[in-house]
């Protein structure tokens, strides 16, 4: 990973990370907590972030734990509101939260489409209002991460909703680039690849695998290769060490293909 500045190094940062209660988030957290972070963890299931929060402090951060649903404008700001007053300004906020609700449009229930906006597109929406203006008053800069998928580029059947809240997403985080020019706050989209987390855990097996198997006609999913969590992780570290002046706009993560027998 690339080395934090002196300032990072002594943990005067504080970094938000949405959705911190398991998968992606966790390895966020954990590696941000590595550089020596003040990382404060939100999440609806409250219950997990003391576990993750001794994970944070173990790799050499400082925790902050409260309950945050994004989808709720009250849960941001009284998320925000008790993070600033035990650690100040926030420096860095990852937008992680998400959830995906597989299946075919027309079968599907609109209570489904309304969860997955307010989560993956509103919640970052309502998070980034709170956050900016304390940052831009702040003028010490600092980093909006947008967790985002490849299914904003490979357009898969039976996540149409999914997809266009993340390309929702991906709009506005470089629309934020473009109104945050000159106050050192860069926006930065992590496009991630197959991912080995919780976050299909809802989902049913055999679905999955008709999905698969359905995607292959359309040249999707042309292996089944799943990449660490931590992957995702390494490149949000990238994005928010990089030294100021260099904006690295969007990363894609991607998990290699198997190796084929007898190379």
């Amino acid at each position: 990973m690339t080395a934090p500045n002196a300032e990072q190094a002594e943990g005067r940062r504080t970094a938000v990370v949405t959705g911190a209660s398991a998968g992606i988030g966790v390895a966020i957290a954990c590696s941000l907590g590595e550089l020596g972070w003040t990382v404060a963890l939100g999440a609806r299931r409250v219950d997990r972030l003391e576990g993750v929060a001794k994970d944070v402090e173990a790799a050499g951060g400082t925790a902050i734990a409260h309950e945050l649903d994004v989808s709720e404008v009250s849960s941001v700001g009284a998320f925000f509101d008790a993070v600033e007053r035990e650690a100040g300004r926030v420096d860095v906020v990852v937008n992680n939260a998400g959830v995906n609700v597989p299946g075919f449009f027309h079968e599907a229930d609109p209570e489904d489409f309304e969860r997955e906006v307010r989560i993956n597109l509103l919640g970052p929406m309502f998070v980034c209002r709170r956050a900016l203006p304390a940052m831009i008053e702040g003028g010490r800069g600092g980093d909006l991460v947008f967790i985002s998928s490849n299914a904003t580029r490979d357009h898969r059947p039976a996540q149409a909703v999914y997809g266009a809240t993340k390309a929702g997403l991906e709009h506005l985080a470089r629309t934020l680039g473009l109104e945050l020019e000159g106050t050192a706050i860069r926006s930065t989209v992590v496009q991630v690849g197959a991912t080995q987390s919780e976050f299909a855990a809802e989902w049913d097996n055999d679905k999955v695998i008709d999905l698969l198997k359905y995607w292959r006609r359309f040249g999707l999913q042309r292996h089944l290769a799943m990449m660490p969590a931590e992957s995702v992780a390494r490149a949000v570290v990238m994005a928010v060490t990089t030294p100021p002046g260099t904006h690295l706009g969007t990363i894609e993560v991607q998990p290699e293909a198997p190796s084929k027998e007898g190379n």
